[in-house]
This record gives C-alpha cells, structure tokens and sequence, in this order.
C-alpha cells in the first residue's frame, strides 16, 4: 500500500470515528430529560429539532460527512421523525408530544422562491460561459483601464467583483485568473506585481458577492429569514442599491493596500484576454436576456414581479431556445443548492414546530445587549466561516439568531433593527478570506504557486475588518432611516 493510500484510509478512519461520535451525541440529546434544555413547555417534537440542529452543527463544524450531505441528512431525518409521515415509532399524541410538522413544508425547502432565484443566476452564468458573453465582457471592461500597471490591477479588481455579483465566486474566480496567465508571463518573475494581481481575484470574489442577494448563499439564507421568517420586506433593488456603493468603496481600498504592500516593479503590462465566443443569434439571445433579467431583478418594485419570479426567466428562455441543454444542467453546482435547502429546514423546524415561540417565551432575550449580540454573532461568523464553509456558518446561526432577534424585540432599534444582525452574518460570512481553505477562490489562488499562505493571511485579516466595520456601519445607517423596515 502506498503512503497516499495510507494516509487517505487514515483520513477516512478519522471521519468514520467522527460520525459514530456525532450520532452518539446526537442520539443523548435526543433522549434528555426535557427539563435539561430550560425551554418551558418544550414537547418531544421540538427536543428532535434541538438534537437535529446538533447533529448538523457538529457535522458541518468537523466535515464527517460532505457539507451537502448534512443538509441532505437533515431533511431526511426531519421527514421521517417530525413529520406527518414520519416513521410509525416516532409518532405520538398529545400536548406533551406536541404536533406533527407537515411533510410537504419540509421537502418544499428543496423548492424554496429563494432556490429558484440562485438557479436562475447558475443558469445565467453557465449561459454567459457557453456563449462566450464572459469573455467578451472581460475583453471590453479591461481596455478603459489602459496598460498602466495599477490601473490594470484595479480592473481585475472591479470586474472581478462585477461578476461574482451574478456568478458564483468560484466560477468568477477561475475565469479571471485564466485571464491572467498571460499577464504573468509578461511580469518579471522577482517582482510582486505577480502577487498583486492574484491575490485581487480571490479578494474581489468573495467581497463582489455581497452586492446582490444572489452573490453568495449566505445572503440568500438572510434575506429568506429576514422577508420569510420576520416579516420585512427586502426587494433585490433594494438590496444591491446599498450593497453596490459598499462593494465599490471596499474593492478601491482593497487595490490600495495591495499597492501598498505588493507594489509593480514593471510600470505597464500589455493585456490581451483570449477566449472563444460565439457569435450569431445565441449571443443575442443570452445577452439580451441577461440584460432583461438583471433590470428586472432591479426594478421589481416598479415591475410587481419579484426577484425569485424574475429568477425564472433565463430558465425559461434558454431553455426554450436550446441555448441550455440537459447536459449543461449538470454544471449547477447542485452541492450548494442543497446546502442552502437544509439551512431552511432549520430555520422551518424552529418556527414550525413552535420551538422559536418556546425558546422567545423562556429565555429572556430582552435582556440581552444588542451591542453584544452584534459583536458576538459576527465574530463567530467571522471565525468559523475562515475554517467551515461560509454557505454552513451562515445556515447555521440565521436560525439561531432570527430567534433571538424576535425575542428582543425593540432593543435592537439602538443598532439599527434586526436587519442589521441577520445581514451582519452573510456580510462577515463573505468577508472570511484568511486562509486557502477560507473559500473555494482562496484555494484557487494559492493552487497557483504565486502567493503564500501569509500572503493571504495578511490581506484577509485587513480587508476583513474593513469590510465588516464599513458593512455594519452601513447597515446601522439603513436601520437608523426605517428603510428596511
């Protein structure tokens, strides 16, 4: 056996312990004595949502099972423990037992509006790829900045961000370094002009997502909880008409301080983007819809469509004209669509099974500083999501803290609403970027030999105070004018 073998069966050993010990403390929790939980009035049914959510923090915390697995996991088991249909054994009557949720409400997580909305921009980028439209946008947005060298960087900077408002960070992330192969080779290979330029794509991708609602999972998985769950009423407009200008504001301080500490030896780089693109009535087809789709993604106040309507769409159009055929369905990363799915069965199985109305009515959350509640939540979404997937982090505390959030009612008014928490965790969930293994354009980067892991250490702890103190003073602004509420 060889020493790659050896090591991949250890690996396997480690995660085969680490599930039995997760399902050992799962199935404790599940038959605690209630009275254990300080939940008053807490039934069976809800103690299984409790023992379910650590069954999924602790898998998606020590990754015994793929992320997408977990979510998966916890759909199936939610259906056949605390459903209607659930298996016969689980079922029991009584206000102590307490009631059965709905099966069709659990499997619909899979069928979310928000689902839709993040199908609707895979379809979108899958389309712009095939047709070329990506490369043409590239090729076109980088010749305004010129061939001066900081200029170029800061191109690749804001158009990198541009795309991954609509286009997964990974993709966006792959794409733009493809670009810059050539680049590198123009570059001296002792300057750090070749640092520069590759550690702006991973910084750019992970910020440009927090612009819109489909930039990244986590704002997906707020803004569900938000408009859903708590009642407000956050539009895609609405949404990336403050987003934007943050995302602009970040990215130019961003170029700044990679300046400043990678800074060109060469002056100028001449740029030339290579790529296929299909010229013909496809083209038109995909652009035109993309335009469609965004500006009514933007105007669905003016329009009474909404946003996860809109998502439809490009579905339905590429589709329809061949432009999207069966076999480009199997480029959706469908991993993070089922990711997302279990973050909202959480959130169903608190609300629906009246455990959040318990947990509000027992626990005093009033009392509760909302300075602290800010500053802890995002901390800890901060930390985690450098080392877990930012799409868990985010599934993972929502649901927590759309609770907690309700339970304080108007104390958070002093911090601009609850807006401002449940927003605050997609924001430092997007700002997490310190490590290789921090986010997928991270790991992309770094596999490109050019930038060490103190490297990205040094940008990532920078920009991430930067963007979660810009992004939360921002959001208090927004509470402080009632626009979101």
């Amino acid at each position: 056996m060889t020493e790659e073998n050896v090591l991949t069966s250890k690996i396997e050993m480690k995660k085969v312990w680490e599930l039995l010990a997760i399902i050992i403390v799962t199935a404790i929790v599940w038959n605690l004595p209630s009275s254990v939980f300080g939940i008053d009035g807490l039934t069976v049914i809800q103690q299984r949502i409790i023992a379910i959510f650590v069954f999924a923090t602790l898998s998606w915390l020590t990754e015994a099972i793929p992320s997408w697995a977990t979510s998966l996991s916890i759909i199936t088991i939610m259906c056949l423990t605390v459903s209607n249909n659930s298996l016969s054994c689980f079922k029991g009557e009584g206000e102590v037992f307490g009631e059965l949720m709905k099966s069709k409400d659990i499997m619909a997580t899979f069928a979310n509006p928000v689902i839709m909305l993040f199908l609707g921009g895979f379809i979108l980028a899958i389309a712009a790829t095939k047709s070329g439209l990506d490369v043409l946008l590239a090729r076109n947005l980088i010749r305004p900045f010129g061939k001066k060298s900081e200029n170029v960087l800061l191109g690749f900077l804001l158009i990198t961000g541009c795309f991954s408002m609509f286009v997964s960070n990974t993709a966006t992330a792959a794409m733009m370094l493809t670009f810059l192969t050539p680049v590198f080779a123009a570059l001296p290979a002792n300057g750090k002009g070749r640092i520069a330029l590759t550690l702006s794509i991973p910084l750019a991708a992970n910020i440009g997502g927090m612009a819109t609602p489909i930039g990244t999972p986590p704002n997906a998985i707020a803004l569900q909880a938000l408009n859903q769950q708590l009642g407000l009423n956050i539009s895609f407009g609405q949404w990336m008409g403050f987003m934007f200008p943050l995302v602009i504001v970040i990215l130019i301080i961003g170029w700044r301080l990679i300046l400043f500490l990678y800074p060109f030896t060469q002056k100028t780089i001449e740029l030339k983007i290579e790529g296929h693109i299909v010229h013909g009535w496809r083209m038109w087809v995909v652009s035109g819809t993309f335009v469609v789709t965004i500006l009514m993604w933007l105007l669905d106040r003016i329009t009474g469509v909404d946003a996860n309507t809109v998502a439809m769409i490009p579905m339905g159009v590429f589709a329809l004209t061949g432009v999207i055929t069966g076999k480009d369905l199997q480029k959706i990363d469908w991993s993070v669509i089922w990711m997302v799915a279990g973050g909202f069965a959480l959130g169903l199985g608190m609300n629906g099974s009246g455990l959040a109305d318990r947990a509000i009515e027992s626990i005093p959350f009033g009392n509760f500083s909302p300075i602290a509640i800010l500053l802890i939540s995002g901390i800890i979404c901060y930390f985690l999501s450098n080392f877990i997937s930012n799409t868990a982090t985010a599934a993972l505390l929502v649901p927590i803290l759309a609770v907690v959030c309700t339970g304080m009612g108007d104390k958070l008014n002093a911090i601009g609403g609850t807006s401002t928490i449940i927003i605050g965790i997609a924001l430092a969930a997007s700002s997490a970027m310190c490590l290789p293994i921090s986010t997928p354009p991270n790991a992309i980067a770094y596999s490109t030999g050019l930038v060490k892991q103190n490297d990205m250490l040094k940008i990532g702890i920078i920009m991430g105070i930067v963007s979660m103190v810009l992004g939360y003073m921002l959001l208090f602004f927004i509470g402080e004018l009632g626009i979101w509420a």
